[in-house]
């Protein structure tokens, strides 16, 4: 929720309040920022650290003292080639290096009233944790906003798009990094896990430990679903993601943001935009899974849109934000560092 549609909120509670109602809670619930975490960065450090050094008190120590000079050759001539192999091709559209590539591409469709406006990146990781989650200002709770361009430059990120808005909502399960920060099972929740496998799952069928234990790197928790196999998922357009105050439903034409499964470690985003005549009218949860279709996507899931839909790559926003190149703030980011 950024600085605007905060004020536009409180605004229209205090108006409420001031009609004699009782929704003070809401401001309260929805405007003011509760900080759970207040180091993100220095708390996964320490998560991190934690695990590692039990991991290697269960294993045994490796023995150096066999290491000949031809392993030593070896290994010298294997760094040569992946040095090799790790050079660097960036371009303002592109970014190449060994297995790991970025590819972004705008697509223009209709004219006139009926123009959509949308933007993909066709992602390919030679490892899985590469894709990384963020939080805004580097804390966790709710009502915690920056925007995606913000942190992604704070964590000197080379690609970037806004992620599910956690903060907004106080339920779903949110795991970013390996790490657990909620267990408020809730929605249907899409899981990264580090082998490269992404998987729809339903929250209320586990428990976050219980999916960090079975490998799962990164969560988000917003909906719906919108491919399984390939094929567009029925009932996508009657989809809630939220009941609670300003966030009924995600219905209409309306920006986008979506992630999709090609195969494994081979990713796409997709950002459309929209409200915004002439340039781009929005798409449809129908239209979007399409999208994601017509792009090779087998599995495919919707997160936070509207003025949240943001891309962002090498220093510079990607897509055009509600017509107007302003950026609404959010929560989250995924992001690719430099």
């Amino acid at each position: 929720m950024g600085r605007l549609r905060k004020t536009v909120l409180a605004s229209t509670l205090a108006v409420t309040l001031a009609a004699g109602g009782t929704a003070a809670w809401a401001i309260d619930r929805f405007v003011v920022e509760k900080v759970e975490i207040s180091n993100v960065s220095e708390y996964e450090a320490s998560r991190t650290a934690a695990t590692s050094a039990g991991s290697a008190s269960g294993g045994s120590a490796a023995d150096d003292s066999g290491v000949s000079n031809a392993d030593t050759a070896d290994s010298t001539d294997t760094d040569s080639a992946d040095t090799a192999a790790t050079e660097e091709t960036l371009t303002d559209t592109s970014y190449q290096s060994g297995g790991d590539s970025i590819n972004i591409s705008t697509v223009v469709t209709g004219s006139g009233a009926e123009t959509v406006t949308y933007y993909v990146a066709d992602v390919v990781l030679s490892d899985a944790t590469t894709l990384r989650s963020a939080f805004a200002q580097d804390s966790f709770g709710e009502n915690i906003t920056e925007t995606t361009s913000g942190i992604a430059e704070a964590n000197n990120a080379l690609f970037a798009i806004n992620g599910d808005y956690y903060g907004f909502r106080s339920t779903g399960i949110v795991i970013r990094n390996g790490v657990v920060y909620r267990d408020e099972a809730a929605r249907e929740g899409l899981a990264f896990y580090q082998d490269g496998t992404v998987k729809v799952y339903d929250e209320t069928a586990t428990t976050a430990q219980q999916l960090v234990d079975d490998g799962v790197w990164n969560t988000l928790s917003f909906g719906p679903a919108l491919l399984e196999d390939g094929q567009i998922v029925d009932g996508i357009e009657d989809v809630e993601v939220d009941t609670n105050f300003g966030n009924h439903s995600i219905q209409g034409e309306q920006p986008r943001t979506a992630v999709g499964v090609i195969d494994e470690n081979h990713l796409v985003f997709v950002v459309v935009d929209g409200r915004a005549e002439g340039y781009s009218d929005g798409a449809t949860m129908t239209e979007l899974a399409g999208i994601m279709q017509d792009l090779g996507a087998e599995t495919a899931y919707n997160i936070d849109g509207g003025g949240s839909s943001t891309m962002y790559f090498n220093g510079a926003l990607v897509n055009n934000p509600l017509g107007r190149g302003e950026e609404r703030g959010t929560s989250d980011i995924l992001y690719i560092g430099q």
